[in-house]
């Protein structure tokens, strides 16, 4: 919700070129570190109180930037704020997992599309509610709603009713460990766990981080392959409104489609599909259909949900859910920050849009083999299984 607000925040807090593009990119490096980071918190705290932790440092954030005397302490306050929303991205799914077993898709539908509107609501009412009062007030309005969903929890942690799970201790120098449950309730011991050495903990990664690799490289750069291309600014904005709104509904249907599949890498390559048409066609006519390549492209990152849903179908608990959510999103928002750079740089080496696309296709074929790996009936914990017991 800043970025829209820069030139109003400037006035007050100046920002140069270098911190309007620190900025842009400290949303997915704060959700990198602070959702790998989550997973060996888990460790020592419930799911509940981390959520809550979350969502009250989140809170804090937003509020005590907005006082901020300098434009140092204002980024060091939204990392603050990003943190918990960082951490809140990996907590859902095992969250997910725990309350809602048998209900994974429709919850996965329902909390990524809630998470849809609440990327795209900041962004549209930002301006009009810092004109009509002030800045200050336009980024602290959102610190109410983190409160409000802070309420939930409090009740929750208030009742001491939560499922029943029983963890076991990770051993050093290992990822989280998870309780494996056998067949008459049995439990089978804790398998170690280094998610670096686990292919279905990569295959995720790579799903997730090129989805979303893709994604930012087209927020960031649409516009301009459509103007030079000949279209008008008010043009372009409108194909990137088409873009992000095509998130939406495929936050809905996607996981309540892929959860009755055993294997949704069918769904998978009709995506990568999509992405490669909308591809070609904004490189090779981009000022001709416009409208159908921006929706093909736009289809594409139908793979982000999916892979959130993944996350629990690939695992057996929620603490290897939370395991695999925190990896899996750590590294993936880590290998995302370097989409748009390297769209850009290559764009501006080549002085064209060929090679900076021909980067977006080497990581769909990335995207494609770490969708297959995971998309298998194969569970996290199986990577970890004792030789004799495989």
């Amino acid at each position: 919700m800043v970025p829209p607000l820069v030139s109003t925040i400037d006035a007050q807090l100046p920002m140069d070129a270098a911190t309007i593009g620190l900025l842009g990119m400290l949303p997915t490096a704060a959700f990198a570190v602070f959702g790998f980071l989550t997973p060996y918190v888990i460790r020592w705290a419930s799911l509940e109180w981390l959520a809550v932790g979350a969502m009250v440092v989140s809170t804090v954030g937003q509020v005590l930037r907005v006082f901020a005397p300098t434009t140092a302490l204002f980024l060091v306050l939204s990392v603050v704020s990003l943190a918990g929303l960082g951490a809140g991205n990996v907590l859902l799914p095992p969250l997910v997992k725990k309350y809602f077993p048998t209900k994974v898709g429709l919850m996965t539908a329902i909390y990524v599309t809630a998470l849809s509107v609440g990327t795209a609501l900041p962004a549209q009412l930002a301006v009009p509610v810092a004109d009509a009062t002030s800045w200050q007030l336009s980024l602290v309005l959102w610190a109410g709603v983190s409160t409000v969903a802070l309420l939930p929890w409090l009740g929750v942690l208030a009742s001491g009713r939560t499922p029943a799970t029983a963890v076991a201790k990770p051993a050093a120098g290992t990822g989280p460990a998870v309780v494996v449950h056998g067949a008459g309730g049995s439990k089978a011991p804790a398998p170690k766990m280094n998610l670096w050495r686990s292919p279905v903990a990569w295959g995720l990664t790579f799903m997730f981080g090129c989805t979303s690799l893709n994604t930012y490289s087209m927020f960031a750069w649409l516009p301009e392959i459509l103007t030079e291309a000949g279209l008008d600014r008010g043009s372009a904005g409108s194909m990137l409104a088409l873009f992000a709104a095509l998130g939406l509904p495929m936050s809905l249907l996607i996981p309540l489609l892929a959860a009755k599949m055993a294997n949704p890498f069918p769904v998978v390559l009709v995506m990568l599909g999509c992405f490669v048409a909308g591809y070609l066609g904004l490189l090779l006519a981009p000022a001709t259909l416009t409208w159908l390549w921006v929706v093909l492209a736009g289809l594409g990152p139908g793979t982000f949900p999916l892979s959130l849903l993944l996350i629990n179908h690939r695992t057996r608990t929620h603490v290897g859910a939370g395991a695999l959510s925190g990896f899996s999103q750590g590294m993936g928002y880590a290998l995302a920050c370097s989409g748009p750079l390297l769209f850009g740089l290559l764009h501006q080496a080549s002085g064209g849009w060929t090679l900076p696309f021909v980067f977006l296709f080497a990581t769909l074929v990335l995207l494609g083999a770490g969708a297959f790996i995971i998309c298998r009936p194969r569970m996290l914990e199986d990577d970890f299984k004792p030789a004799a017991a495989a």
